[in-house]
């Protein structure tokens, strides 16, 4: 049995936003029960050299809708990133599934040879479908959800692994 392009992206990213949206409940509850502004969590980072929370949350739905669209073909969504609380953050989250589940496997599968061409600046960098996805696009994915994680758990909110996976 091979596993498709599309199942090793799409149902993955939607579950694993639907956790970080749970979990980002989860920060609210625990902004109100401690009284801390809910403007502190959003802007809070491990080291100041580091993105705040909400611009790790912000990545972490453009690499799953980013991936999703240029592996389908299809225009990459683009949001505002005006995103203020962890309610706005989990619009953000529902804005980004709601899309995810537009694909489907058909515009999905198949594209492991696929030319994926990103620029950052002026670096312009070539991967094939599969490359770009299991190379580069999962690992951002992961890497920024489990940072916004991190930042939570060390600002005490209660949160542990089985948040992070989630009923699987």
């Amino acid at each position: 049995m091979t596993i498709s392009m599309y199942q090793v992206s799409v149902p993955r990213f939607i579950h694993v936003l639907n956790n970080l949206s749970l979990i980002l409940d989860k920060a609210r509850t625990h902004t109100e029960a401690k009284k801390i502004d809910a403007a502190v969590l959003p802007h809070d980072r491990l080291f100041p050299d580091m993105l705040p929370l909400k611009t790790q949350v912000q990545i972490a739905c453009d690499a799953a809708g980013g991936v999703a669209a240029r592996l389908a073909g299809v225009e990459i969504p683009e949001f505002a990133n005006d995103e203020k609380t962890l309610a706005d953050l989990q619009g953000r989250i529902a804005k980004t599934i709601a899309f995810l589940e537009t694909m489907t496997a058909a515009q999905i599968d198949g594209t492991e040879a696929r030319e994926v061409i990103t620029k950052r600046g002026d670096k312009v960098t070539h991967y094939t479908g599969m490359q770009f996805l299991l190379g580069h696009a999962i690992p951002n994915f992961y890497f920024h959800v489990t940072t916004t994680y991190n930042i939570l758990r060390h600002n005490g909110v209660e949160i542990g692994k089985r948040d992070f996976l989630g009923k699987i």
